[in-house]
């Protein structure tokens, strides 16, 4: 990707960030680097950096809550799931997406 190209993707991302992590957690709870792993994987994310403080503020919104396990062996891990308030942002967002997005992609098809 070129910086322009970049640079739109990023600011995508950013506002989109916070939903794709509900609708992973509204699939089964995840611990925060399993998140990290699967938002990277999708290109949805370029760093944990941007992931960790996002989920502490989606804590904070009451979005998600978060539980504590620390296996036998290994490193203690948080993991989060999502709440039934997040489960309502992810079915207004999931509305607002699929009434968007037809709207940009009809747009674009039209400068083409």
């Amino acid at each position: 990707m070129n910086s322009d190209q970049e640079r739109v993707a990023t600011n995508i991302r950013k506002g989109v960030l916070e939903f794709c992590v509900l609708a992973l957690l509204s699939r089964r709870e995840m611990y925060g680097l399993e998140l990290a792993n699967e938002l990277t994987e999708r290109h949805l994310t370029a760093s944990e950096g941007s992931l960790y403080p996002l989920l502490s503020r989606m804590r904070t919104a009451r979005t998600v809550e978060t539980r504590w396990d620390t296996p036998d062996e290994g490193r203690a891990r948080r993991y989060y799931t999502i709440t039934d308030r997040g489960r309502q942002q992810l079915q207004t967002f999931a509305g607002v997406w699929g009434t968007i997005a037809p709207q940009v992609s009809g747009l674009l098809q039209e400068e083409s």
